[in-house]
């Protein structure tokens, strides 16, 4: 397993091969990622502890608001613009297709590119 700090918590990566990739995420309360699309990455995440709520939309403009929490799961889908913010200390897990290098970021609170 390798993990990865980052400015909102930390991901470990669980399994990484030609086909898949499988990451279990913290995410502190208050925190959140980037606001990002992915330009062929496929992704599903699923909530182990606490609550995340995901932005979504097919425009920065025209983002909803998606609260999960404990076994609620959701489908991101290439060119959707998303982001996750920890409304309490939460994990989850992020079943992916394998391109992790596959960011576009729209907008970063931490300076990140």
């Amino acid at each position: 397993m390798i993990k990865i700090d980052k400015p909102w918590g930390y991901e470990e990566l669980l399994e990484h091969n030609e086909y898949y990739v499988v990451k279990r995420l913290f995410m502190k309360e208050g925190h959140k990622c980037s606001l990002q699309y992915h330009r062929v990455k496929h992704e599903t995440i699923y909530v182990l502890s606490g609550t995340l709520q995901v932005l979504l939309g097919d425009t920065v403009d025209k983002l909803i608001s998606i609260d999960l929490t404990i076994g609620q799961f959701l489908v991101i889908p290439p060119e959707k613009i998303h982001r996750m913010i920890g409304v309490t200390d939460c994990y989850y897990l992020e079943s992916s297709t394998n391109q992790l290098d596959d960011v576009v970021r729209i907008e970063d609170n931490y300076g990140r590119k």
